[in-house]
């Protein structure tokens, strides 16, 4: 007997008066891999809509959900059973090879990672440099020393505060205000590796806390965001700077993006009616770990 995660996400809006809502996009659904398998998942979504599935351009399972009804309430919920499996073998492994740093990715390679290298605000350049110099200088000359250092120090440089609010920070505003959500200590961290010569995309998805030993990471019970940095002959590994992870069976993925805003789990407009008052979103996200039998799934 094995154990499985269950994972419960609601997330509602709610008006003064009925509502008429426009087409929503929803990345609720993970796809499954060699280190995630899905064994089930459902949304419920009221008032009910038309739904329709696609792939987005980077392999992401997308929802789009169409309205003909209005409401003065818009609820999605989730519900996801998965098995997940970590990186450790990366990350612990006293077999595992040294990869020096600083390297070059293969020619082949860096035609197909070229967009997750880019800077997504390149004008801010000058002051990530100034930022690598002093809290990095130089820094370890091995790949995975390399970063994780970059995430401790994003860590240690960044106070952690929930934001209920959409949006990421650039990476020059974290640094500058010195605190930001769990999204903007992943892009903060994506920005400097990038500026370091590495690839790295965003992440979406949950973080489960229920843990044994009884530490609290930042960033549960809501959707959580972390970064992924590749490696050649290891692929995208997962760094979480809010919580100084490195390829956790913690951290569930749900989709993979270039840039933060294409990672919103649930994205939408409204066309609100003559008084109509917007009073507010609501996100709750519960996990749980639950006994699973692998002989009884197909």
């Amino acid at each position: 007997m094995t154990t499985a995660i269950r994972i419960l996400h609601t997330t509602r809006y709610r008006y003064s008066r009925p509502v008429k809502f426009g087409v929503h996009r929803l990345l609720l659904r993970p796809r499954d891999g060699h280190d995630l398998r899905l064994l089930s998942s459902a949304i419920a979504i009221s008032p009910a809509p038309k739904l329709s599935w696609h792939f987005d351009t980077f392999g992401n399972s997308v929802a789009t959900a169409e309205f003909s009804e209005a409401s003065s309430r818009l609820e999605f919920r989730s519900e996801l059973l998965i098995r997940r499996f970590s990186h450790d073998d990366f990350v612990a492994s006293p077999g595992r090879s040294r990869s020096a740093y600083p390297f070059t990715y293969p020619t082949e390679d860096l035609i197909d990672l070229a967009p997750f290298i880019s800077l997504e605000n390149p004008e801010e350049c000058p002051v990530l440099d100034a930022w690598l110099a002093a809290e990095i200088g130089y820094g370890p000359d091995e790949v995975l020393d390399f970063l994780r250092l970059l995430s401790e120090t994003v860590n240690h440089n960044v106070t952690y505060v929930r934001r209920e609010r959409s949006g990421t920070q650039s990476a020059g505003t974290t640094l500058k205000k010195g605190t930001g959500s769990c999204r903007d200590f992943a892009f903060l961290f994506m920005e400097a590796a990038r500026r370091s010569g590495f690839a790295a995309r965003f992440v979406t998805g949950y973080l489960n806390d229920v843990l044994d030993d009884g530490h609290v990471h930042s960033g549960g019970g809501a959707t959580h965001a972390w970064a992924e940095v590749y490696l050649p002959s290891e692929g995208w590994v997962e760094f979480d700077p809010t919580n100084r992870i490195i390829g956790s069976p913690n951290l569930i993925r749900v989709a993979v993006t270039r840039t933060p805003r294409q990672a919103i789990p649930i994205s939408g407009t409204y066309d609100p009616r003559p008084g109509a008052v917007f009073y507010g979103m609501d996100v709750e996200v519960k996990t749980s770990i639950e006994p699973y039998d692998p002989r009884n799934s197909d």
